[in-house]
């Protein structure tokens, strides 16, 4: 033994270690008078394993007082020993992960989170069982959320075609405020006017056609019988059916044609039904052109043609 000035004898003392019955964490253990060891434990890196450490101190024998180690005989200081102890597996718990963002903002949505059966087998290992190791209540993975209502919001039904069918024109489509379930209209006032989607927009089907020289059917032949004229109405009309002036003066259809019709052979035997049907100076022109020898001539001016 060492003394230092009036401290009584001291000494190293190292107890029996607890029985295997008595928890890893245990509480100093007292020796006999003026002596002390203590168990401490200490969790170390090894599966399901923890290590119980022996600590010995150095302790005045008059009071039990515990001094500093200079005072015993270092010589004499035991090793300190250690001892696994609870070897057992850990038992499973629930690992239970971060809500996810609600799946909507309002109207009632769904938030999840991983809810995981998991065992420690080692300080930074771990294995995933089925849930049904775990023995407590399995905490719930989903939940609803945000289960406000939703403010009205703009609905914008189809688009129209374009109109006009060529050409620079528009779309229109009709955009109501609707409310979020869509089964009820709202005024639009209720709605944010910044929000609203556009009724109308550009549009074109391509070039239009220019305008086209359009005409009607001939009319009626103007002679009875043998030659005449016959007329027909043409127009210059746009894609729209409008009268245009734009219409190429060269590609315009004749409106008037040279007709004939079929003459009744059939002789005359009265003098007094041969009479000129024009009563101006239409028959003295042919006779004076010498148009008689032609069968509607001779027809039209009968009088003036006979004996011709």
């Amino acid at each position: 033994m060492i003394h230092h000035g009036c401290l009584l004898p001291t000494i190293y003392y190292i107890p029996n270690p607890p029985s295997s019955g008595h928890q890893c964490n245990s509480l100093p253990l007292a020796g006999r008078a003026g002596q002390l060891a203590s168990f401490k434990a200490n969790t170390i890196a090894a599966a399901w394993t923890g290590v119980q450490k022996q600590e010995v101190v150095c302790k005045r024998l008059d009071d039990n007082s515990i001094v500093q180690n200079n005072y015993c005989d270092p010589d004499s200081k035991p090793p300190e020993n250690q001892r696994a102890c609870n070897t057992e597996p850990c038992p499973p718990e629930w690992f239970i992960g971060d809500w996810s963002e609600c799946s909507k903002t309002c109207d009632g949505g769904i938030r999840s989170r991983t809810v995981l059966c998991i065992r420690k087998i080692g300080p930074s290992e771990e294995e995933t069982l089925d849930n049904i190791n775990c023995l407590t209540h399995q905490p719930i993975e989903k939940e609803p959320c945000n289960n406000q209502s939703c403010p009205p919001q703009w609905v914008a039904l189809d688009w129209s075609e374009c109109t006009p069918k060529c050409g620079p024109g528009f779309k229109h489509r009709i955009v109501l405020c609707k409310s979020s379930d869509l089964l009820k209209t709202f005024p639009a006032t209720q709605c944010q006017e910044e929000s609203k989607p556009p009724v109308r927009i550009r549009c074109s089907l391509g070039r239009c056609p220019p305008p086209r020289w359009v005409t009607g059917d001939w009319g009626q032949c103007s002679a009875q019988c043998g030659l005449g004229q016959q007329m027909r109405r043409v127009q210059c009309l746009s894609y729209t059916g409008q009268a245009s002036s734009e219409c190429p003066e060269t590609l315009r259809p004749p409106s008037m044609q040279q007709c004939e019709s079929k003459c009744d052979s059939t002789p005359i035997s009265n003098t007094e039904e041969c009479k000129d049907v024009n009563k101006v100076a239409y028959c003295p022109l042919v006779l004076k052109f010498k148009f008689c020898s032609r069968a509607y001539f001779r027809q039209m001016c009968c009088k003036t043609c006979q004996g011709h």
